[in-house]
């Protein structure tokens, strides 16, 4: 079932949160930062919109890292219900595309419940104070990975990186609906 991201007032502080990854390690906000801001990524692994674009996010995390933005991906799926989010997966799926960012696990659904993210992917950009900047869509190419599609993403926290700010006109991420635990 497809959902779609509702607009939201920018301007709100990053949450905080402090969640396992597939590294073995443990991720915050703070940890994953970049000098001029944050990318935070909700997805999963079997979401066909996620595997339409999995590899445009390694490619547009590993320019934005060249700009001061630092990225990391929350899967808030239930692993349960829906096995092929299960952590072990999450690892093989991250191999695959060769994800050069943190790829977390928020088992409690928490994090995701913060952010009032609703499907995957959902994007929340933050700016170098960590203020909400940018809450919009990868890119108008939904299922399809159209490598022509425009980078609003990118393009939106490339100027948030410049100048502090994101672009007024942001569209709605599309994508599957986050898998609520009943």
């Amino acid at each position: 079932m497809a959902a779609t991201s509702a607009p939201v007032a920018l301007g709100w502080p990053a949450a905080r949160f402090d969640l396992p990854g597939i590294d073995g390690r443990r991720h915050t906000q703070d940890t994953a930062r970049g000098p001029n801001g944050l990318l935070v990524m909700f997805i999963c692994n079997h979401c066909p919109y996620v595997r339409a674009v999995a590899d445009k996010l390694v490619r547009d995390t590993d320019e934005l890292a060249t700009l001061g933005i630092g990225s990391i991906a929350i899967m808030s799926n239930d692993a349960t219900t829906y096995p092929d989010d299960s952590f072990d997966n999450m690892k093989t799926f991250a191999a695959e595309h060769g994800f050069r960012f943190p790829y977390v696990i928020d088992e409690s659904q928490a994090v995701a419940r913060t952010y009032d993210a609703v499907c995957t992917p959902d994007f929340f950009g933050f700016d170098r104070d960590l203020t909400l900047a940018y809450r919009g869509r990868l890119d108008a190419s939904g299922r399809s990975p159209d490598p022509t599609a425009r980078r609003e993403l990118f393009d939106a926290m490339a100027r948030v990186a410049r100048t502090g700010r994101a672009p007024v006109d942001q569209r709605p991420s599309i994508g599957c609906s986050i898998k609520w635990r009943a």
